[in-house]
């Protein structure tokens, strides 16, 4: 946010920047993601764009420091598309490999038995946090199916923490990842639903040492607890309504800023199947079906008997539309 607006409305902290905010949901998902951490296997926490998943990884990595009944491992790749099961196992090797300028061998056999023997010295259980994990090819899955199987049989721990879209647990519920799906222990991140108003005044508060109502009026405030689902939107948006509200010289953010930068699009079919993973060629390739129709479908431009045919296939698969 630009210095000049967190000037005018007197934020002395940038609304990407603030920290945890612990709805009931949290807290039970935060406790069962640490007895499956212990118990081990392949565990996969879901939620749509913007729900707090990677703010929710990086708080249970703080808890589980502060814990220190764990080690705790993360795979750090940006180009998630290019992910493998030999970039996982050398992300487990980084964070095992207590020597130092250790190499991992190249040679797969050499270099499993070499990770098992650190998992065995580390006695405590291991858990390898991956996020953004929704594109993870099938084979990589069964790959670290696998590994967690050998690690199993030296009477060790391991974990293997997904973390991605809802499609990831559409995917995991396939015929053909059966007995992935069927081990993987799979969680749902709500986020703030249900909780938007309470979410929006303590973003305020947050930021600001003033009242919320001084920087945003009540109605405006309910506006976006009504038409928002994730801290992503309400930020989002709060930063628009603020950059908007500075420059006309209003304060606080009124419902007519509100409505003017909302966009309108902004629960139409093509952004919510968006925030689930699933963008139009990714289910052309799950329906079986041309790109241009799928954009078709999102643009309204299909017969009504084919756009029911495609909404009744995605619903088929798991992909809810309503």
């Amino acid at each position: 946010m630009l210095s000049d607006v967190m000037e005018y409305f007197g934020l002395k902290t940038p609304l990407n920047q603030v920290g945890f905010f612990e709805t009931p949901q949290h807290t039970q998902l935060m406790r069962e993601l640490k007895l499956a951490i212990r118990q081990g296997g392949l565990i996969t926490v879901t939620g749509v764009v913007g729900s707090g998943k990677t703010t929710l990884l990086r708080q249970l990595q703080i808890e589980l420091k502060r814990e220190k009944e764990v080690i705790l491992s993360s795979s750090l790749a940006v180009d998630k598309n290019r992910v493998n099961l030999g970039t996982l196992i050398t992300a487990l090797f980084f964070d095992l490999a207590t020597e130092r300028n250790f190499k991992s061998p190249s040679q797969p056999e050499r270099r499993e038995r070499k990770l098992l023997e650190l998992i065995e010295k580390s006695h405590k259980p291991v858990v390898l946090i991956v996020d953004d994990a929704h594109d993870i090819h099938s084979q990589t899955l069964v790959g670290l199916k696998r590994l967690i199987e050998l690690v199993q049989d030296r009477n060790r721990v391991l974990a293997i923490l997904l973390a991605g879209h809802p499609k990831l647990k559409n995917d995991l519920r396939r015929p053909t990842l059966e007995e992935i799906g069927a081990r993987a222990s799979t969680f749902t991140l709500e986020g703030i639903r249900g909780q938007q108003l309470p979410y929006i005044q303590w973003l305020l508060k947050e930021c600001s040492e003033q009242s919320p109502d001084s920087l945003v009026h009540e109605d405006a405030v309910a506006l976006l607890a009504e038409k928002l689902m994730t801290p992503l939107q309400i930020k989002h948006y709060l930063r628009l309504a603020f950059e908007e509200a500075h420059q006309v010289g209003l304060k606080p953010v009124s419902v007519d800023v509100i409505e003017a930068v909302l966009s309108q699009g902004l629960n139409d079919l093509e952004s919510k199947l968006v925030r689930h993973g699933y963008s139009a060629k990714v289910l052309a390739n799950l329906l079986n079906v041309r790109p241009t129709e799928v954009r078709s479908l999102f643009h309204g431009r299909l017969p009504p008997g084919r756009t029911q045919e495609l909404r009744d296939q995605m619903l088929s698969i798991g992909i809810l539309v309503s």
